[in-house]
């Protein structure tokens, strides 16, 4: 069976995470895509980050109409920072070795991998499937073979539709009283304006 896996804060999820997700899942027959909301992001450490129980209800709000999602709870049921690797570790216990395990990433993320906790054992637990940003500039993946040997050939570049969106986009216009209408779901703008998320004040 193929998974895939899309980690990140979510904070909030926004249509592009949906989309590229959507784009994983039926470029490479994926049978379901984990959605893995981190419980202490390791490279936002110090910067103020939603709550994990905001964060978690707004995920499942996004992705309970796709019966092609999921959403983990396996990094918030773990203490302390969340590391890619040890995600991975997890989910290839629980299902088996059998399965194949596809991360989702951004092509920037990709680029910053030799900075992750232990990137030589990481490709060698999953595909590694980027998706180029609007705002980033494809960088020669060969460069990234003298930092992380072996990862050109766990690499897949896909391309997805051009979603200039970002949490923090989402974050910023609620704080000035901006529509994100179309932004993100319905359902989890219903959320926030509910909640009072990322008002200022």
């Amino acid at each position: 069976m193929k998974i895939g896996v899309f980690g990140g804060t979510f904070d909030p999820v926004h249509l592009g995470h949906l989309i590229a997700a959507q784009e994983a899942h039926s470029l490479l027959s994926l049978e379901t895509v984990l959605f893995v909301p981190s419980r202490e992001p390791w490279r936002k450490s110090g910067k103020d980050i939603t709550s994990a129980e905001h964060r978690l209800a707004m995920l499942r709000l996004a992705t309970g109409g796709n019966p092609a999602f999921e959403v983990s709870m396996v990094d918030l049921e773990r203490e302390g920072p969340s590391y890619t690797v040890d995600t991975l570790a997890d989910l290839m216990n629980y299902y088996g070795p059998e399965e194949e395990l596809y991360f989702i990433m951004g092509w920037d993320a990709l680029f910053d991998l030799p900075n992750w906790k232990e990137p030589d054992r990481l490709i060698k637990m999953c595909h590694l499937v980027s998706f180029h940003r609007p705002d980033y500039l494809s960088r020669d993946l060969a460069s990234l073979e003298e930092s992380v040997p072996g990862i050109t050939a766990r690499t897949m570049a896909l391309e997805m539709p051009q979603i200039g969106i970002s949490a923090s986009l989402v974050r910023e216009r609620v704080a000035e009283g901006l529509p994100i209408k179309y932004l993100v779901p319905r359902e989890v703008e219903a959320y926030i304006l509910a909640t009072g998320l990322y008002r200022k004040g």
